[in-house]
């Protein structure tokens, strides 16, 4: 097992119980060893995410085999190899999609889930682009499959997923139509590159988007909140259009008219990524350095960051995420 200077002992944020950002607390547990096909990585820092907040709070448990410390994201320096890892990866600056384990002073990371991070980068920027760029494109670019020129729908506009989603339609000639909960994170949505952005609270988006594409209705839905959403939701589809879940934040059941469906020949589908195979996962992988990675080799493509917490004070990153109030990712950083 190739290696750099490796402790025996690492800090790691524990979940004493479910329930609330207290529940959060700093432990020492052993340094993991890699396997077959993994790196152990030096984390520089992780990125907070919404199934984080649902872990913790009891209603999202890891997979089979995943770490019980929370975590689905790290930036960092490849500490240690596994075997059949390729050598050059030791030493390497990398950012990684991984199944948990991510709030911790080392992580391992399946190799071919690991994404190179160029030395101009901000290796700290880096930790918050795996997690939603791997949701949002293989759901809103390969699942709906948007092409320039089409619209596209998005809720939670400035959440890490809505925040991806616009940086990436921008790059690829999609346009953005994104929900906001008040006028201030509308006007924060345009200025990070939305087309469009419309106050929930305050106008009815079915309405907006019909308005906003002249009846056409969009050709893709990006959705986080499920519920009375869905019907809705295919309300404002134009004819062929593709509907994705990827969360269900507003309940998990909906009631919607087939016929309707029917009629515009619409596409239903949705996923989950946590669970999925590490070989698609690896597939995702080299597709985005392929299509997606020279926009981070060359800059264009950064992701908006919005508060940056020691890796201590996990519970204070979780209680700024349950207020509701951020714009972008939230990130722990390892001191």
């Amino acid at each position: 097992m190739p290696t750099a200077t490796v402790p025996k002992e690492m800090t790691a944020i524990a979940i004493s119980e479910p329930g609330g950002p207290d529940v959060l607390v700093p432990t020492t547990l052993p340094v993991p060893s890699p396997g077959p096909g993994e790196v152990l990585i030096r984390v520089a820092a992780a990125g907070v995410n919404r199934p984080d907040v649902l872990q913790r709070m009891g209603k999202y448990p890891p997979p089979p085999g995943a770490p019980d410390t929370p975590g689905l994201e790290v930036s960092g320096t490849v500490a240690a190899l596994g075997e059949g890892v390729d050598a050059a990866l030791l030493g390497q600056r990398v950012c990684a999609l991984i199944a948990g384990g991510g709030y911790a002073e080392y992580a391992l990371a399946p190799a071919v889930q690991c994404l190179p991070v160029p030395e101009s980068y901000d290796i700290i920027e880096a930790a918050a682009l795996p997690e939603t760029l791997f949701t949002v494109w293989t759901n809103l670019f390969e699942r709906a499959y948007v092409t320039e020129g089409e619209a596209a729908l998005i809720h939670g506009g400035t959440s890490g997923i809505g925040t991806m989603a616009i940086a990436l339609c921008k790059l690829f000639g999609v346009t953005s139509i994104v929900t906001c909960g008040s006028d201030e994170k509308c006007a924060a949505a345009l200025a990070w590159g939305a087309d469009h952005a419309i106050n929930y609270r305050t106008a009815d988006y079915v309405e907006e988007v019909a308005r906003i594409t002249g009846g056409a209705g969009c050709n893709a839905v990006l959705d986080m909140v499920g519920g009375d959403y869905l019907p809705r939701n295919l309300k404002c589809l134009a004819p062929d259009g593709r509907h994705v879940s990827i969360s269900v934040l507003g309940g998990p059941r909906a009631e919607i008219v087939i016929r309707d469906v029917m009629a515009k020949r619409l596409t239903i589908t949705g996923s989950t990524l946590r669970p999925r195979p590490i070989a698609f996962k690896g597939l995702v992988a080299e597709e985005l350095k392929r299509v997606v990675w020279p926009f981070v080799e060359s800059g264009d493509l950064r992701p908006a960051m919005d508060q940056r917490f020691p890796l201590a004070e996990a519970n204070k990153a979780h209680a700024r995420m349950d207020a509701g109030e951020h714009f972008g990712k939230i990130v722990l950083v390892v001191e």
